[in-house]
């Protein structure tokens, strides 16, 4: 029988991490440990106020089903996210972290790391980018001098977004691409995305608000970028919704509620001609491995939590100007360094 125990965590930022929404100094976290027949596997879910779930509420809901989660023989990861979606329909961060350490478990079991039991190759992955959150013009410079990357993206959506994307440019020939987080209007998004163009910006991310699928049908038929969703693709049934309003989508295990639903996601984006992303939501290198996993099947990556944090709850994936570095060993391939629940 499965045994689930827990913690929480509450990872500071290097810097303040400022979106279009808010700013953040730390990253809370639930950690999960799923123990089967001497195998222990380890998933996470950060907390997102956006998204209205906090560590409190996962960790209510899994204590309220608790006897549920463990009674569930472990010989399909898949069977068991159904399981899971069913047991906790309204709580997706919670489903991500028991998925990925499932998962983890099932690897470990199977004595392959999950890329390799899926038939990827880690020399498909593309390169990750290093965000540079909102700031001074003087510390967005300073944090991209800090960390010379091959590509970075860069929060906008806000007052002389435009204006600071180019003298950014001033200071490095690396990719850059812009995250709006839904902070334009239709009208600023005509009038700012051909002068991120002439910036050299690769692509925009989320540039309306999330429901204006009106706005941004008309953005898609003008835009001079490729425009990726992110909060407007949330779920398995939103990439129908894609086509004709977005380039591209940014999946994210932890709001898709996992590992098992993104494959599928990654699967339906390809039938409907759309590119793909695999985000972050500031995850310690236990989630970002679980995304390295993925990184072969997709062609934009944005997986750089644990570059971003001042600390780490785990050893795994690591970056090289960009590139992952796969650890050897199971599952996740992640060695966690505080365990205690």
């Amino acid at each position: 029988m499965l045994k689930v125990s827990y913690r929480k965590i509450n990872t500071p930022f290097k810097y303040a991490f400022t979106i279009s929404r808010a700013t953040k100094t730390h990253q809370p976290a639930l950690i999960i440990e799923l123990e089967y027949f001497g195998h222990k596997g380890y998933g996470e879910a950060p907390a997102i106020t956006y998204y209205d779930i906090t560590v409190e509420k996962m960790i209510e809901d899994l204590e309220a089903k608790k006897p549920f989660v463990e009674k569930f023989s472990l010989s399909d990861p898949e069977r068991y996210w159904h399981y899971l979606h069913h047991l906790f329909p309204k709580n997706p961060f919670l489903v991500c972290a028991l998925d990925m350490a499932a998962w983890d478990l099932y690897g470990k079991m199977k004595r392959q790391q999950l890329h390799e039991y899926w038939g990827l190759d880690t020399a498909d992955a593309p390169l990750t980018d290093y965000t540079i959150g909102m700031d001074s013009a003087e510390m967005m410079i300073k944090k991209m001098k800090e960390k010379p990357w091959p590509v970075y993206k860069i929060k906008v959506g806000f007052e002389g977004d435009t204006e600071m994307v180019a003298e950014l440019r001033k200071h490095t020939d690396a990719v850059f691409r812009v995250d709006a987080n839904g902070g334009w209007t239709l009208e600023q998004a005509m009038q700012k995305i051909p002068l991120l163009k002439e910036s050299g910006v690769e692509l925009v991310e989320q540039p309306l608000h999330k429901d204006d699928w009106e706005s941004m049908k008309k953005l898609y038929q003008h835009a001079d970028l490729p425009l990726f969703a992110d909060e407007s693709c949330v779920y398995e049934n939103d990439v129908i919704r894609c086509p004709h309003h977005f380039h591209g989508i940014n999946i994210k295990l932890t709001k898709c509620s996992g590992l098992t639903p993104a494959r599928r996601m990654i699967d339906k984006a390809r039938e409907l001609d759309l590119q793909l992303m695999l985000g972050c939501m500031n995850e310690t290198s236990l989630g970002t491995a679980a995304m390295a996993q993925l990184a072969p099947l997709v062609d934009h990556l944005d997986m750089d939590g644990p570059m971003l944090l001042a600390e780490d709850i785990a050893a795994g994936v690591t970056f090289d100007n960009g590139k992952i570095i796969y650890r050897e060993g199971y599952g996740l391939a992640v060695d966690m360094l505080k365990v205690e629940s």
